[in-house]
């Protein structure tokens, strides 16, 4: 098929960049390293839109929360992502899970089967000299295509560690020691009938064990050329906090508040109360037999973390599916080389999208995509980008990539209310329900007033 528009990277970012734009009537080639007889340091299967690393898009409450503000606008926008998220949607709370192998083949259909997407399973070694493109190779781009970016820029790539965090098959975990509880009980229709976690408690005595164990336990080596690169904060890995301070886990995915333990009743206590910290397990998959460690990516060797992990009070016998693991992510200082619409400034044919952008998160990298797609379309048929509120998500998101933020210090960035046009006249109580409110408002308006034609 002849396209109008080359993506290289099956990812999240570059299918949907790849959805929106086929939507529209865009004829468009889709490159995927993996499914080529090549593979990256972190992923397990060559599906499109493979979930590396934890199986939650994080919050889903549009009301009081910015990720869950830009599910909405994403929604709104016909996100390939949020459709497939539905359809593969886990029991998470008031997050949205899912179960990452239903989530890749939603996706996956959905791109093979459109007329005006074709998947070519192929290694793109060089940007491309002509020709409409979207770079969503994410941060594990291939060395030779990293390289050609690094010409073509002229500008080093920013790059830190990003850890996973082990999954545990659900029925080696001991249900006599650990519970099912969402913490301060709050469900959704999603639930599980008890709750969402399944908690494992810890007496004080446990934790400072564990967290000593965590500073002494064997780790992953750097190699020369690793060592000065730099973790993010939204994916530390954690023995990396437990360095930080004795009491940090307990502050943090270790926080025993809201959560009352059923096996430890008194009299004082009947319904249970507080242990002194907990281990939170969120189911993985849509048959709840794999369950993931929240907060613990790490960077510990196997051996250390199946010897530690099963220290865990209700973990002394559990199996895992996948160990933690580490793999480095690589950014380009997007201010500095982007323009206002994700162009390469050296050459605006080239528009980059997803987390090799600097942006950080699931639902951030597709976003991204999406709306690099939504641009492209755009250009092609000649109608002009109006951009987007920098009162929504996407365009507070689209504004630290692009130029808000400091070139020289720019650093991966979750969407959250500090990039936000702030709303000073608003109470602080009230606040996060403002900065939603204005948000859906302003992207309706948007919407409005640039309608776009429906495709022939």
């Amino acid at each position: 098929m002849i396209h109008d528009v080359h993506i290289i990277g099956g990812g999240l970012a570059g299918s949907e960049a790849a959805w929106q734009l086929a939507q529209r009537g865009v004829k468009v080639r889709l490159s995927e390293m993996r499914g080529s007889g090549e593979q990256t340091p972190a992923h397990q299967t060559d599906g499109l839109a493979e979930l590396v690393c934890s199986n939650s898009f994080r919050s889903d409450d549009d009301t009081k929360n910015a990720v869950g503000l830009l599910h909405h606008e994403m929604r709104e926008l016909d996100s390939i992502v949020m459709r497939a998220g539905e359809v593969a949607r886990v029991p998470a709370g008031s997050a949205m899970a899912v179960d990452r192998d239903v989530f890749s083949a939603e996706v996956e259909k959905a791109l093979s089967e459109h007329l005006n997407i074709t998947v070519v399973r192929e290694r793109v070694d060089a940007l491309p000299t002509s020709g409409f493109t979207i770079v969503a190779t994410g941060p594990l781009t291939a060395q030779s295509l990293a390289q050609s970016i690094v010409t073509a820029t002229g500008e080093d790539r920013l790059a830190f560690f990003d850890a996973i965090a082990p999954i545990v098959h659900r029925d080696s975990i001991d249900m006599d020691i650990a519970w099912i509880q969402s913490r301060w009980d709050k469900t959704t229709a999603a639930s599980n009938e008890e709750g969402d976690y399944i908690n494992c408690p810890m007496t004080k005595e446990q934790y400072y064990a564990f967290q000593a164990g965590l500073i002494a336990a064997e780790k992953t080596e750097f190699k020369e050329w690793e060592k000065d690169t730099p973790y993010f904060d939204g994916c530390m890995p954690i023995e990396v906090m437990a360095e930080r301070g004795v009491e940090t886990l307990r502050f943090g995915p270790m926080k025993p508040v809201g959560l009352d333990n059923p096996r430890d009743t008194t009299e004082e206590f009947p319904q249970g109360r507080w242990p002194y910290a907990v281990v939170q397990l969120r189911q993985d998959n849509k048959l709840g037999t794999l369950w993931n460690m929240v907060g613990f990516q790490t960077k510990m060797k196997y051996g250390a973390q199946i010897e530690l992990f099963r220290t865990i009070p209700g973990l002394e016998n559990a199996e895992f599916a996948r160990l933690g693991g580490l793999h480095r992510n690589t950014f380009i200082n997007s201010p500095q080389v982007l323009d206002r619409q994700l162009r390469l400034k050296a050459a605006p044919h080239v528009r980059f999208a997803g987390q090799v952008t600097g942006c950080e998160g699931y639902v951030e990298s597709a976003a991204i995509g999406l709306v690099s797609g939504m641009m492209t379309a755009g250009e092609l048929t000649g109608r002009d980008w109006s951009p987007l509120p920098p009162s929504t998500a996407l365009g507070a998101l689209l504004s630290h990539i692009t130029g808000d933020a400091e070139a020289e210090t720019f650093q991966p960035m979750n969407v959250n209310f500090g990039l936000f046009p702030p709303l000073h006249d608003v109470k602080k109580k009230q606040r996060k329900e403002a900065y939603t409110s204005r948000g859906k408002a302003d992207l309706q308006d948007w919407l409005r007033k640039n309608a776009e034609p429906v495709p022939a």
